[in-house]
C-alpha cells in the first residue's frame, strides 16, 4: 500500500531543513579546505612547470584560472603569484629569448610564451583597473616585477619603459576605479626610484598630449606634483628599480629628467584646465613646476593668460610671473600697471588678501621704483581702507607707513602746506579738489604724487578703536624703522573682537558706542505727555523710514 502523499511532502520538507541548517563554522571550514585545495592545485602546476618543459601548457591552465570571466573585478590573487614566478624564472633562464641558429620548434615555442606572457600583462592591466585596492596593488607590484625582469635579462628591452608594459601601467593606474591606492603606491615607486620617475614623466607627457577629462587631469596633476625632488647637475643618480638603468645615461643626467619633466607639465598646461585645477598650478608655480623648467619663457604664456583672468587667478600668477622676472630676466612691460588693476574692494575682502600683501611688499620692496608709481599704490591703499573691513586697515596702515619710509618723496602726501592764501580762502570755502584720477589705469599718469592722504586723516576716527590706533602711527615722527609686516596679516574681525573684550572679568578698555545721537523717541512724531509733551529732539530714523498705521 503506497505512503500518504503528506508523508512524503513533510519527509522533504525535513530534509531541507538539514541542508540549511549547517552551521557557518563547518561552512567556513569548508570553504578554508576548499581554496587549500585550489591553492595546493596552483602549486602543483607551478612545480611541474619547473620541472620539465612538457608541463608549459600549466602556463595556459594558470592563465585561465586568472582570466576567467569577472575575474577583473575577484582575481585569482594565487594564480597571479604563481605566474609571476614563473615566467620571472624564465625570463631569467633565456626561455623567452629566440637566437638565430635556433631549431624550428624552439622558435615556435619561444613565440608561444611570448603570447602567453602577453596574455598575463593584460590580465594584470584588467585588475589594476577593475579591481579591489587590495588586488590593485597587488598586480601594479607584479607588473613592475614583469618590468623589471624583462629589462634586466632581455637585451635591447627599454621599449619595455617607452612603448610597452609600463606604458600601459601608468595609463592603467591613471584611469583605475576607485585607484586611490593604487595611485599612492605608484608615486611611492617613482619618488623612491629614479628610473620609475623619468620613465613616468615621458608617459605622461605622451599621455596629455590629447585632451583629457578633469578627473584624468586631476590624477596626472597629484603624480607630477609628488616628484618635487628636483635633480640639481651635481645630483648622483643611486637608487634604480632596475639595475640596468643606471648604465642609462639618459637616465643618470639632471638635464634629461628635468627636459622630461618640462615636456609632461607643458602637456598639462596645455590640456583643457578648469578653474580650479588652473589656481592650484598657479599655488604651485614656484616650488613645484618652475624649477623643473629647462626654459622657463615657455610658461610666460600660461601666466599671463591667468594674470589677464581677473580676480583670484590673476592674484595666483603673480608669484609665477613675478619669478619669472626677477630671476629670468623676462620683460613684461605691464606688470605694474595689472597690479594696481588688481587692487580693489574685493581684494580686501578676499580670502587671498594676505598672500597678496605678501606679495605687494615683494614687488615695491625695490628704492628704484619711480615715486610715481609708489605714490599711486599708497593712494589707492588709502582710498579702499575707506570702505575696508578693520582686518584689511590693519594691515594697510603699516603697510604705508613701510613704503612712505622707504621712497621720503613720497612723504610729501602726509603734509602739503598750502601757501597761497587764495588757495587757503578756497579750499576754506569749497573743500578740496583732489587731483587723484582713480580711473587712470597707468599708475604713473594718475597724478597721486599730487594728492594728499587725506583718506588717513579721516580713518584716525574709525569707529574700531584698534583701528584708530594704527592709523595714527601716520601721524606720528616716523622714528621707527619699519613694521614687520607679518604681525599685522593674520588678523580676523573675530580675533579683533575676541582681543578687545578678553575674558569675562576684565572690563572695556572704552564703553562702545551703538548709536551717534540716541534718539528720545522712536515711533512718534512728538514727546509723550509724561515727557513733557516738548518736541526737544529729533525724530527716530525708524520713523522716517516705515509709515505706521
Amino acid at each position: 500500500m503506497p505512503a500518504p502523499i503528506a508523508t512524503a511532502t513533510a519527509s522533504k520538507k525535513r530534509k531541507n531543513v538539514k541542508e540549511s541548517g549547517v552551521p557557518s563554522s563547518k561552512r567556513r571550514a569548508v570553504a578554508d579546505t576548499e581554496s587549500a585545495d585550489a591553492t595546493a592545485d596552483i602549486q602543483r602546476l607551478e612545480d611541474q612547470i619547473s620541472e620539465s618543459r612538457k608541463h608549459y601548457n600549466n602556463i595556459a591552465t594558470l592563465i585561465s584560472l586568472l582570466t576567467t570571466k569577472g575575474s577583473a573585478k575577484k582575481p585569482n590573487v594565487p594564480a597571479a603569484l604563481a605566474l609571476c614566478r614563473v615566467f620571472s624564472r624564465l625570463i631569467a633562464g633565456g626561455n623567452l629569448t629566440e637566437s638565430s641558429r635556433a631549431a624550428e620548434n624552439e622558435k615556435i615555442i619561444v613565440a608561444w610564451l611570448k603570447e602567453r606572457l602577453k596574455e598575463y600583462q593584460k590580465a594584470l592591466l584588467s585588475i589594476i583597473r577593475e579591481s579591489d585596492p587590495s588586488s590593485q596593488i597587488t598586480a601594479l607590484t607584479l607588473c613592475l616585477c614583469i618590468v623589471n625582469e624583462r629589462a634586466t635579462h632581455l637585451p635591447g628591452e627599454e621599449g619595455i619603459w617607452l612603448t610597452g608594459l609600463f606604458k600601459n601601467v601608468v595609463e592603467a593606474v591613471v584611469e583605475a576605479n576607485n585607484g586611490q591606492a593604487v595611485l599612492a603606491e605608484f608615486i611611492e615607486k617613482a619618488k623612491e626610484f629614479e628610473d620609475v620617475r623619468y620613465y613616468t614623466f615621458i608617459q605622461i607627457s605622451e599621455y596629455a598630449s590629447t585632451p583629457r577629462s578633469s578627473e584624468t587631469i586631476d590624477t596626472l596633476i597629484t603624480i607630477l606634483s609628488a616628484c618635487d625632488s628636483i635633480p640639481t647637475p651635481e645630483h648622483e643618480f643611486e637608487s634604480f628599480y632596475t639595475k640596468t638603468s643606471q648604465n642609462n645615461k639618459r637616465v643618470v643626467s639632471a638635464k634629461s629628467h628635468k627636459k622630461h619633466a618640462q615636456d609632461a607639465w607643458l602637456a598639462i598646461l596645455r590640456n583643457n584646465l578648469s578653474e580650479t585645477q588652473r589656481k592650484h598650478l598657479l599655488r604651485i608655480m614656484v616650488h613645484n613646476i618652475e624649477p623643473w623648467f629647462l626654459r622657463p619663457e615657455l610658461l610666460m604664456d600660461f601666466l599671463t593668460d591667468s594674470y589677464n583672468v581677473g580676480g583670484a587667478t590673476s592674484l595666483l600668477a603673480l608669484s609665477g610671473l613675478f619669478y619669472l622676472i626677477q630671476e629670468k630676466n623676462l620683460d613684461y612691460p605691464q606688470f605694474y600697471p595689472k597690479l594696481y588693476s588688481l587692487l580693489d574692494a574685493d581684494l580686501l575682502h578676499s580670502k587671498h588678501r594676505s598672500r597678496f600683501f605678501r606679495l605687494m611688499n615683494t614687488f615695491l620692496a625695490s628704492t628704484h621704483l619711480p615715486a610715481a608709481l609708489i605714490a599711486s599704490f599708497i593712494k589707492r591703499l588709502a582710498r579702499l581702507a575707506l570702505n575696508a573691513p578693520p582686518p584689511a586697515i590693519v594691515a594697510i596702515a603699516p603697510f604705508i607707513y613701510n613704503l612712505l619710509k622707504e621712497h621720503p618723496t613720497c612723504a610729501f602726501m602726509l603734509h602739503r602746506p598750502i601757501r597761497d592764501a587764495d588757495r587757503q580762502a578756497l579750499l576754506a570755502a569749497r573743500g578740496m579738489d583732489d587731483p587723484y584720477d582713480p580711473r587712470e589705469p597707468d599708475p604713473v599718469r594718475s597724478r597721486a604724487l599730487d594728492s594728499s592722504l587725506w583718506e588717513l586723516e579721516t580713518l584716525q576716527s574709525h569707529y574700531h578703536p584698534n583701528v584708530a590706533a594704527i592709523v595714527r602711527i601716520l601721524a606720528e615722527q616716523f622714528t621707527k624703522q619699519f613694521y614687520h609686516l607679518e604681525d599685522f596679516l593674520d588678523y580676523t574681525y573675530q580675533g579683533m573682537l575676541q582681543a578687545e573684550l578678553g575674558s569675562e572679568d576684565k572690563p572695556f578698555k572704552r564703553i562702545p558706542v551703538v548709536e551717534y545721537q540716541i534718539p528720545r523717541r522712536i515711533f512718534t512724531d512728538r514727546l509723550l505727555e509724561e515727557d513733557g509733551g516738548e518736541d526737544t529732539a529729533p525724530g527716530s530714523l525708524l520713523r522716517g523710514l516705515w509709515e505706521f498705521a
